[in-house]
């Protein structure tokens, strides 16, 4: 009777071990995924920003810094946020 109850208890225990490892690998291949999608995403965004300083005739920059212009600020905060919601989308699938 203790013999059976202890190759019981073994079986699942080697079960649980099984399903534990391909979690973790699961996680991790979740997780690099995620890390690199941020990555790309990050880029993008970044390239966009670079885009939009250069379609400008004046520095984008200049304007936010030394000009304290809060109007252009709130423009390319609407220009960041709007190809944020377009990169997230676009990674969603």
């Amino acid at each position: 009777m203790m013999t059976g109850f202890v190759m019981q208890s073994a079986q699942v225990l080697a079960q649980t071990a099984a399903v534990s490892e391909d979690g973790v690998a699961m996680l991790l291949r979740h997780l690099l995924a995620a890390v690199v999608f941020a990555a790309i995403g990050i880029i993008v965004l970044a390239v966009s920003f670079w885009v939009v300083e250069k379609m400008t005739p004046f520095s984008v920059m200049k304007e936010i810094e030394e000009d304290q212009n809060v109007a252009m600020a709130i423009v390319v905060a609407a220009v960041i946020i709007g190809m944020s919601i377009i990169i997230g989308a676009a990674i969603m699938g």
